[in-house]
């Protein structure tokens, strides 16, 4: 799934790609690929509206159109949105096509179906539960530490809530945990402040190289020309069971956490348990 950097990445192609272009038209092959409004009115909607600019937030595409209508795009497990024509291949799954007046267009494509078109005047009722951004001056260090501080949820989960904060998903929530030393089944409110200064330290660190990268494919994952990330080949124990971990040589293990495959290193993210025996025997 599309997670932050991967989302970044597209947004930021997509503003240099398509920004001030005109829709002539909109095709939709598949209408289930959209949320809101009926089809009839969602391409109705969007033809003749001018492209004014592309962002994101969270895991959600924002395009701000003309006259005030905001289109967003959730993207989920496959999804892709390409400034290029699919090949043959890829035709099958192409689910929507925006054609712009120049000529040029902008395909959907979508192996899974999960992904989701929103055509809003407010945004408000989709994104405005989600929580802060990571990468923004809005989370610091000292707000991180107090967010955790009033909750007992593991630290793992409550960092895959969207509510909590925004734009994180399982990989760099497993590469963040690894960077700060911190055990994926830790109490939220356990972390000392410390700690929490050297989860957001770690959680920048992450999200900003995986963005330099270009985004990690494992799979389905292609930024808006159609080209793959490079970040999985950076990645220190997502998907690495078994492999030596770089700081100090042990195995990565992995484990089932509320569903969620969780990679972590036992010995440079000592479990709850371990911290109680070493702080006993102290």
């Amino acid at each position: 799934m599309p997670e932050l950097p991967e989302v970044h990445t597209i947004a930021r192609d997509l503003n240099g790609l398509i920004r001030g272009k005109e829709i002539s038209s909109v095709i939709i092959n598949w209408e289930g690929a959209i949320h809101c409004p009926a089809p009839e009115e969602f391409r109705r909607l969007l033809t003749g509206r001018r492209i004014l600019s592309v962002g994101r937030r969270g895991k959600f595409l924002v395009t701000d159109l003309s006259d005030g209508v905001h289109l967003l795009v959730h993207l989920r497990m496959t999804g892709q949105l390409l400034a290029t024509q699919p090949s043959p291949t890829d035709h099958k799954h192409t689910h929507l096509i925006l054609e712009f007046a120049d000529g040029e267009s902008l395909h959907y494509v979508d192996l899974r179906k999960f992904g989701r078109f929103y055509l809003v005047e407010n945004t408000e009722p989709i994104l405005g539960s989600l929580g802060p951004e990571p990468l923004s001056d809005e989370l610091s260090p000292d707000v991180l530490w107090r967010k955790l501080a009033t909750r007992r949820r593991r630290i793992k989960p409550l960092l895959l809530d969207q509510h909590f904060l925004a734009g994180l998903g399982n990989i760099y929530v497993d590469e963040s945990l690894f960077g700060a030393g911190i055990h994926p089944t830790r109490r939220a409110n356990d972390l000392s402040p410390v700690e929490a200064s050297r989860l957001h330290k770690s959680i920048v660190s992450v999200l900003t190289g995986a963005i330099a990268n270009r985004g990690t494919t494992l799979s389905d994952y292609r930024d808006a020309r159609g080209n793959r990330g490079s970040n999985q080949n950076h990645l220190q124990v997502a998907r690495r069971e078994g492999q030596p971990c770089p700081r100090c040589g042990s195995p990565i293990e992995r484990m089932k956490l509320e569903q969620r495959g969780t990679y972590f290193c036992p010995v440079c993210q000592p479990s709850p348990e371990d911290l109680v025996r070493v702080s006993a025997t102290a």
